[in-house]
């Protein structure tokens, strides 16, 4: 999930906003987790299939 979609229970504002420290900080640290770290389990397994299957009709295209 996304820092843009969360709403923080401190101050019930959206957390993109950063209006008080609790957002801040939670906005901060969701960014530092990376460019995977909003996908979902099921958006993993289905990025790694589609890795799996280009890599084998390369394999199979160089024979």
């Amino acid at each position: 999930m996304t820092y843009d979609r969360l709403v923080c229970a401190n101050c019930a504002s959206p957390v993109a906003e950063g209006r008080c420290p609790v957002c801040r900080a939670s906005r901060e640290r969701m960014q530092e987790q990376g460019l995977f770290a909003g996908l979902n389990p099921a958006m993993l397994i289905v990025l790694m299939v589609i890795l799996v299957a280009a890599l084998a009709l390369l394999a199979h295209q160089a024979i």
